[in-house]
């Protein structure tokens, strides 16, 4: 039976991104190095050269079997972990970015950064969709009351699980 496929993020050498790409793609590997088009300008001309949108990161399908195959890619220095496993991207995720870069030039990523008394939704879980506030962030984890209930139930989610919230 085959195995499944999953994306994957593989961190690479700083500026290697591009040819880690290349060279997972000579192997027969599924990869996605997310291009954005950014204008430069020189001296004598502007030109329109393509960068990476996240440094030093390739994206992988592969199965387990093909995870070997990808470490030992001249310039690939180990998947990004995530509670341990290395961190799987959905393929819609994967999609959404390819869309976002078709339509737009001089793309910015930036982390999203959570601070106290802010309203945030929960991405994932059993308690998905609910709304609630920062009470504390931590290294990987954020304290929220969830408040919808006339309660407060404080919990720890995984930060990758939360997303900015509009206040009602």
């Amino acid at each position: 039976m085959a195995q499944p496929r999953k994306w994957l993020a593989v961190y690479t050498r700083p500026r290697w991104e591009k040819k880690v790409n290349q060279l997972l793609q000579e192997k027969g590997v599924e990869s996605y190095c997310p291009l954005n088009k950014v204008r430069r300008k020189w001296s004598d001309r502007v030109k329109v050269v393509e960068e990476p949108l996240f440094k030093s990161y390739v994206f992988v399908k592969v199965s387990e079997n093909d995870r070997a195959a990808v470490r030992m890619t001249s310039g690939a220095i180990n998947f990004v972990y995530w509670n341990g496993k290395p961190a799987v991207i959905k393929e819609k995720e994967i999609n959404a970015i390819k869309r976002f870069l078709d339509e737009y030039e001089n793309v910015e990523a930036m982390p999203v950064e959570l601070k106290v008394n802010q309203r945030v939704r929960i991405t994932n879980g059993s308690m998905m969709d609910q709304e609630g506030k920062v009470l504390d962030v931590r290294h990987k984890t954020a304290k929220i009351a969830i408040d919808s209930l006339g309660y407060i139930l404080v919990a720890y989610f995984d930060r990758s699980k939360l997303t900015s919230a509009q206040p009602r």
